[in-house]
């Protein structure tokens, strides 16, 4: 007699077709959606300023010429008719900011700084995820002007702090081939581990160092995690990174992972597979036992909310940049 299936094979079986079933869809997404960020306009502008890395003594001439570059980058948008490009560029080159790279060309690229980077104590390096440019900076710099201001209130006396907020790469569009595959993030690495390296370079070893990811962001750090001078590294909101486990980043940074209870990456199925020379999917949820991260709290806030003033994820990120790693509060 052949052997009876019990109610436990027939769930696996369900199981196994239903990863067949998500990873099918997940392949078809990327390869039918079309391409959101082909809609975004190519803003002409000048190229960036060509300068030699930051150091403590230059960085201020840094920020001046890359401000005088974004100024250059609002006219130009200006006479193109793209008003409210030149109005974000015009912001962008307000004596007050702190720019530690620029490129108006295109969706755009930014870099800046909140605090006085030179003589930092606790840094942190913020990468954003899908569908953040020039255009769409303010959410990003609000994110980082909000953990700048907690960072600033939590810090002990005598500690200081600042905020690196690092749009260095063209992301991918939210709804578009790109954001299902890892290319992006594989183009986005090196300049990910050059930002990194200016900061050192500008702060020194001693200094402590995060890493915070939003989303896709958490794919571009993950591939640029490999021998990167930092201490810790937190992927929140993360769709996967595309190891298996933390150890496949090959960090010596702490790893650390949180969802809110209202983001919708939750139900973003952690698979993936080879397509066309790429990897589509993201593999091992970052959450679960099997990848190894630390996991903590995030509240109950949506994929927007991981910087949200008084939120637990806040808190939370707060106290990992400041060090304070046994008062982070667990899932």
């Amino acid at each position: 007699m052949g052997r009876r299936r019990g109610p436990d094979s027939g769930n696996r079986a369900r199981r196994r077709r239903w990863r067949r079933g998500a990873l099918a869809a997940l392949v078809a997404c990327a390869v039918a959606v079309p391409l959101a960020g082909a809609g975004r306009p190519r803003v002409p502008a000048p190229a960036p300023a060509v300068l030699a890395p930051p150091t403590a003594a230059t960085l201020h001439a840094t920020y001046a010429a890359h401000r005088a570059a974004a100024g250059a980058a609002a006219r130009t948008a200006a006479a193109h008719g793209y008003r409210e490009r030149a109005a974000v560029d015009r912001q962008l080159a307000d004596s007050k900011r702190q720019l530690l790279s620029f490129d108006g060309r295109g969706p755009g690229l930014v870099t800046e700084v909140f605090g006085e980077l030179a003589h930092a104590d606790r840094i942190a390096v913020l990468v954003p995820g899908s569908d953040t440019g020039l255009d769409t900076y303010g959410r990003f710099r609000a994110a980082a002007l909000a953990l700048h201001r907690r960072l600033t209130d939590d810090a002990p006396p005598g500690t200081r702090t600042a905020v690196v907020a690092w749009l260095g790469y063209e992301t991918p569009g939210t709804v578009s081939t790109a954001v299902a595959t890892t290319d992006r993030a594989e183009e986005a690495a090196p300049g990910l581990r050059a930002a990194v390296r200016e900061v050192r370079a500008v702060v020194g070893p001693r200094p402590r160092v995060s890493l915070l990811c939003h989303s896709y962001g958490s794919v571009v750090c993950a591939r640029a995690a490999a021998g990167l001078d930092v201490d810790d590294i937190a992927l929140v909101g993360s769709p996967g990174t595309g190891a298996r486990t933390v150890a496949g980043l090959r960090t010596r940074a702490r790893v650390w992972a949180a969802r809110g209870a209202d983001d919708w990456i939750e139900h973003v199925p952690h698979l993936s597979a080879g397509l066309f020379g790429t990897t589509v999917g993201f593999g091992t949820d970052p959450l679960s036992p099997a990848f190894g991260a630390r996991v903590f709290a995030a509240g109950d806030g949506g994929h927007s909310d991981y910087f949200a003033p008084g939120s637990t994820s806040l808190t939370n990120l707060t106290r990992i940049v400041l060090g304070r790693t046994q008062a982070v509060t667990r899932d």
